[in-house]
């Protein structure tokens, strides 16, 4: 999930892959987290809630995230909501509040539970947490360093959201990478091929002005036709 794919395009994947008993849990559960706004007293765990928890189960792992986050925004959690849910959840019901977060949290207030994932050695979490949502709301010591779990934990670059786009330039993220490279051969360990991609992905960047100076020069010193 290296971008966040609509609402609607979830529901319409997700609808034909399961069973008729999934698709009529996820329709009642649908409903029921609609509906919460109109019942604000019904117990200490709204219903839709424990059909949160319960999604795994019901549609199986291979689309739970995507129930969920449907669940979430159906409810439209806000953000007290959505970090309860993170705090007492599992990994697989954390991974998909931090799925919603981009569809559900316009501004930074979330980012405590992104800090949290990247703390985890979870490479469920800390994928997660470089999506979009990240992407958008970390500042850029803390997605440099997000980049480097991302190398540490073995959790694939290509999850991380607008990589290319928050690379750019950034020498600063390719001296951390230089050091850790260093680090790595000195310690007489290899240095993970997405390194070397990262750092690509910065010089290029870095160098792409530079490239484009030659034919500005060109023009500007030819003579200007009256």
């Amino acid at each position: 999930m290296t971008t966040a794919p609509s609402l609607a395009t979830l529901r319409a994947g997700l609808e034909p892959a399961l069973d008729e008993t999934a698709r009529s849990w996820l329709d009642q559960a649908l409903t029921d987290a609609a509906a919460h706004h109109g019942s604000p007293d019904e117990g200490p765990v709204p219903a839709w809630e424990l059909r949160f928890a319960q999604a795994g189960r019901r549609c199986g792992n291979q689309h739970a995230d995507a129930a969920r986050l449907l669940l979430l925004h159906a409810a439209r959690a806000d953000v007290a909501t959505l970090t309860r849910l993170y705090e007492q959840g599992t990994a697989a019901e954390r991974r998909a509040v931090l799925y919603s977060l981009t569809h559900l949290v316009p501004g930074p207030e979330a980012l405590a539970l992104t800090h949290d994932a990247l703390r985890t050695n979870d490479t469920s979490l800390v994928a997660a947490a470089v999506g979009p949502y990240g992407a958008e709301h970390l500042d850029a010591h803390d997605w440099r360093h997000a980049v480097l779990k991302c190398l540490f934990t073995s959790v694939r670059v290509d999850t991380v959201a607008d990589l290319a786009d928050r690379a750019r330039g950034d020498g600063e993220l390719a001296r951390m990478l230089g050091d850790y490279a260093r680090e790595r051969t000195a310690a007489g360990r290899p240095v993970p091929g997405d390194l070397h991609r990262v750092l690509a992905l910065t010089e290029r960047a870095a160098e792409q002005p530079a490239a484009e100076e030659p034919a500005e020069a060109a023009s500007a010193a030819s003579p200007q036709e009256n």
